[in-house]
């Protein structure tokens, strides 16, 4: 528990859950569209998501 705790709070998970709550506030103020903001978190969650795997890999 502890582990997935300090996983949790290193900089690139911050990093996502910043991006993502930042581009969901936009898309539901309706700021941008919501094309525009499948795009960019499509592309932040495949980042995180594939360095994760990375890194499980080695």
């Amino acid at each position: 528990m502890k582990e997935n705790l300090i996983k949790l709070i290193r900089v690139k998970s911050i990093v996502t859950l910043i991006l993502t709550g930042v581009f969901s506030y936009l898309s539901l103020t309706q700021k941008i569209k919501s094309d525009q903001f499948m795009t960019v978190f499509t592309v932040v969650i495949a980042f995180y998501f594939g360095t994760q795997s990375m890194k499980k890999g080695e």
